[in-house]
């Protein structure tokens, strides 16, 4: 199981995109994105089921493999 901080920071990196851009491309505000980069979803900011496959659709991933990166933290309140 992939750790979701993980699977963002190589996804963005092999897109070329940068918080900022992800955050145009979802309408995540670019702090939440920069968090779960940094820290995954057990951060101080958990990401929602909503976020979560915003960020699967923005990146081409598929979802399973984005839920499951998340773990138990998937879908706690932000």
């Amino acid at each position: 199981m992939a750790d979701l901080s993980h699977l963002l920071q190589q996804t963005m990196s092999r897109r070329h995109l940068t918080a900022q851009a992800l955050a145009e491309r979802t309408g995540i505000r670019t702090p939440p994105i920069r968090v779960f980069a940094q820290d995954g979803a057990h951060g101080p900011v958990h990401p929602t089921e909503a976020e979560l496959a915003e960020l699967a659709v923005a990146l081409a991933l598929p979802l399973p493999d984005v839920l499951d990166a998340a773990g138990p933290a998937a879908g706690a309140p932000s």
